[in-house]
């Protein structure tokens, strides 16, 4: 195996039969037993372009012993189409030093510039007259400390955002949907509304982990970064001298709301207009983004659909919009006026196999087994 030929393929380049000599990193590592009762090895390999599964079938024990979760291993292997997915069959690996790596090569990272971002954060910064509000989001934003983490850190670690600069590219996008939704409501409490967008999911700086792979950290799966984030913004409140109460406790339900029903994990439900507006734009950001990736993660597709998206329960149509075939297979509407009309048909009944996009969560997750921190944390994700 050549190591001078470190990252020479991406796993959206990948095509059945290929030879593959590549590095990978390990997102996960699962040694189980064959029927034949010889222990069989599953990878999850990734870089910055996905993730494709590895399987070892020989000299499990040989292997397993080189490299653990969270390393990179240099990968002889072909690639190989099975029950429509791709798999690399590995036949020969070796670990590699972090130090030998380009760490980009391996983590997503947003397609928009930290920079360009900070420089839309300021607008919205300067854009608060209350100066209250103002000087909280100064406490974190003004804090180099804290923003090298929210702007490194994703939003998710598998829904939605998930590269880095995920979490900074998210809020900036509830932040300006959130003030578009002001401008039309004037009883909207526009500061209070971009104050909230732009905290909501601060606690996740510390809820996931980003140095290698996307996971949780321990403090995120015991406690969630909704209160996370609640405890950050009391720390920063308690530095602020005459900070008032009243709109601490508002700030802190924006928080503590904006997952919207208690089956997302949402410790409170929205109860006043700014939680109402916070809740909904912050999933329709994440929705957006969610239905894109998954879309874009295909790009050498055969046909007008994606893949099946288990969280969404469905297929999404790609071609809208590009189909000459699918206008022209409609059949022509023929207009029958009531006097041609001599028998009513009875009305078909419907069956709702479908859900809506805008569907509960928790009726979409209900009966399927998902992991252990999925149920508070994965909404997260949809935040």
């Amino acid at each position: 195996m050549n190591e001078n030929s470190l990252k020479t393929i991406y796993v959206n380049q990948l095509k059945e039969r290929d030879r593959v000599e590549s590095i990978f990193l390990v997102r996960d590592k699962i040694t189980a037993m064959a029927k034949n009762g010889k222990p069989y090895m599953t990878l999850k390999l990734m870089d910055r372009t996905g993730e494709v599964e590895g399987r070892i079938w020989d000299r499990v024990d040989q292997f397993s012993a080189l490299f653990a979760k969270d390393d990179f291993i240099l990968v002889n292997a072909k690639a190989s189409v099975y029950m429509g997915k791709m798999q690399l069959i590995v036949q020969d690996l070796k670990p590699i030093a972090e130090k030998l790596v380009d760490l980009s090569d391996f983590l997503p990272v947003s397609q928009r510039s930290v920079a360009t971002m900070r420089s839309e954060l300021d607008e919205l910064l300067a854009s608060v007259s209350d100066v209250n509000i103002a000087a909280l989001l100064r406490a974190f934003f003004d804090d180099s400390e804290f923003f090298a983490l929210y702007s490194k850190a994703p939003a998710a670690k598998a829904m939605h955002h998930v590269y880095l600069g995920g979490l900074l590219e998210h809020s900036l996008a509830v932040a300006t949907l959130a003030s578009d939704v002001a401008g039309r409501y004037p009883q909207v409490n526009r500061d209070l509304l971009l104050c909230g967008a732009l905290l909501h999911d601060i606690g996740k700086v510390s809820e996931l982990s980003y140095q290698r792979s996307f996971d949780y950290t321990d403090v995120g799966k015991l406690l969630g970064h909704i209160v996370i984030g609640v405890q950050m913004v009391e720390d920063r409140v308690r530095l602020l001298p005459n900070f008032p109460a009243e709109l601490a406790m508002l700030i802190k339900h924006l928080l503590l709301s904006h997952h919207g029903q208690y089956d997302f994990g949402s410790p409170k439900r929205p109860k006043f207009m700014e939680a109402v507006i916070l809740n909904f734009v912050d999933d329709l950001d994440s929705k957006i983004n969610g239905v894109q990736t998954h879309i874009d993660k295909e790009p050498n597709r055969e046909g007008n659909w994606t893949s099946y998206h288990r969280l969404y329960d469905r297929y999404f149509y790609t071609g809208a919009g590009q189909s000459e075939e699918l206008a022209e297979s409609i059949p022509p509407v023929t207009v029958v006026t009531p006097a041609a009309v001599t028998k009513k048909e009875p009305e078909e009944k419907r069956q709702r196999y479908d859900k809506p996009l805008g569907a509960s969560l928790g009726e979409q997750l209900k009966q399927k087994n998902l992991d252990l921190f999925a149920t508070i944390t994965e909404k997260g994700e949809n935040s």
